[in-house]
């Protein structure tokens, strides 16, 4: 098997050291020689914690893999066979404008749903493009694993406007199949989960533990389910769930629930505690660890900021990939028709049949309008939010914030847009 260089694009994430842990575990299977480890000068020092820790995680496991920390993304890039995307255009920085100019105007603060997802997506498409038209010229055998959120309208944007193999990952869908391994006494395995939806936007239609349906205990409260540490913990109304008749991810609280949500934000926010403030502090505390010459693992305060087994997700990816299992895998990719009521050309979170050559979504069939009504406003806001991010054209970015479930009216949508274009400026050369 020929030797695999990876490379990491926003490699000085604190994320990196788990997707490293599973690069080294996974070292000898998949032949992995190089990880290439790349950022910008303004990351300059976070790269070199990383780097430095990164080799420590090497040299422990006796691992012949080399490690490049780098600025020079083209030499990264450069024959690459994967490519993973993980930056964050602003760093925490623009993400806490973000929060803070939402909640300030009375509306959800998130990083990837609604007014901070917007802006986000705004700020990240342009640089994401810059990215492919180089893997276009110096990879284009590459396959691209998107991680960067808003991840869903990221992988639109690539799918729509570049010609690179990209495969949108998030590690929501990997945590309910962990949940509720460890719940029914089961091997992973002997998990399966129907997924519909898009990123961050996904139900669980169905649950099979070795072939037996489950999802009735569920809905009807006789087991838990899995929940995200970035997302308040909120339970769910047992007779909603009922009428819904599927299990909703964790951030449709922001939809469902969000007087409870918005409550909560305004009360973080007057305290300067939300979550981008937590993020801040946890980001601090893992570099000051990361940084201790005896750190030679990924600690397990990692878990604490929101990603975690992401590094699994990816590695499983890259996993089937190169050697053909055919395995499934849920996945952001074209829908090419699995959702019946979504266009062919945009970005879905579903099972995939993943193969060497190609991966393929599976059709999902009928949706029912209690799903398909919420799905298919967010998706038109998806597709508006990448047309206004690709054009700098602030009428469509208008009509995008103004189309979000979450956003109350045209008059605050248009305040909300013309405080956040101010703030970004810098970021988004497109609208000037």
């Amino acid at each position: 098997m020929s030797p695999i260089k990876l490379t990491v694009i926003g490699g000085g994430s604190s994320y990196t050291p788990e997707l490293l842990e599973g690069i080294i575990n996974n070292q000898v299977l998949l032949n992995i020689s190089e990880v290439w480890l790349v950022d910008i000068p303004e990351g300059q020092q976070k790269l070199s914690i990383i780097e430095s820790l990164s080799k420590r995680m090497v040299d422990k496991a006796e691992s012949p893999i080399k490690i490049v920390a780098t600025f020079d993304r083209r030499e990264a890039i450069k024959e690459s066979d994967y490519i993973i995307t993980q930056i964050r255009v602003g760093q925490l920085e623009m993400r806490k404008k973000d929060e803070y100019i939402s909640i300030k105007h009375g509306v959800i603060g998130q990083e990837t749903t609604g007014a901070g997802g917007f802006m986000k997506a705004l700020r990240t498409i342009p640089e994401i493009l810059d990215i492919c038209r180089e893997i276009e010229e110096l990879a284009p055998k590459a396959w691209l694993l998107n991680f960067t959120n808003p991840a869903g309208i990221v992988t639109e944007a690539i799918l729509k406007h570049s010609n690179v193999k990209v495969i949108g990952l998030c590690n929501n869908p990997i945590n309910y199949y962990k949940k509720f391994a460890k719940t029914y006494g089961v091997d992973i395995r002997d998990v399966s989960i129907n997924f519909i939806g898009i990123n961050h936007l996904i139900w669980i239609t169905e649950l099979y533990i070795k072939g037996q349906s489950r999802l009735e205990d569920i809905l009807t409260g006789k087991s838990d389910v899995y929940e995200a540490k970035n997302i308040p913990s909120f339970g769910w109304d047992l007779d909603f769930l009922q009428s819904l008749g599927s299990l909703p991810c964790g951030y449709h609280k922001y939809y469902y629930l969000t007087d409870q949500i918005l409550e909560k934000q305004l009360e973080e926010y007057q305290q300067n505690k939300t979550r981008a403030d937590e993020v801040q502090r946890i980001e601090k505390e893992l570099f000051d660890l990361y940084k201790n010459k005896n750190l030679k693992e990924k600690p397990k305060a990692l878990e604490q900021r929101g990603g975690a087994y992401y590094s699994e997700a990816a590695i499983n990816l890259i996993k089937s990939i190169h050697l053909n299992t055919r395995e499934i895998h849920t996945l952001n990719v074209r829908n090419n028709g699995a959702i019946s009521c979504l266009p062919d050309d945009v970005s879905v979170e579903t099972n995939c049949v993943v193969e060497k050559h190609q991966i393929t979504p599976i059709q999902i069939g009928a949706v029912p309008p209690q799903i398909r009504g919420l799905l298919q406003v967010v998706k038109a806001y998806e597709e508006l939010t990448v047309e206004a991010a690709v054009t700098g054209n602030k009428t469509i970015a208008l009509q995008a914030l103004t189309l979000h479930p979450l956003i109350p009216s045209a008059n605050r949508s248009k305040e909300i847009l013309q405080e956040m274009l101010t703030a970004n400026k810098h970021y988004l050369p497109q609208f000037s």
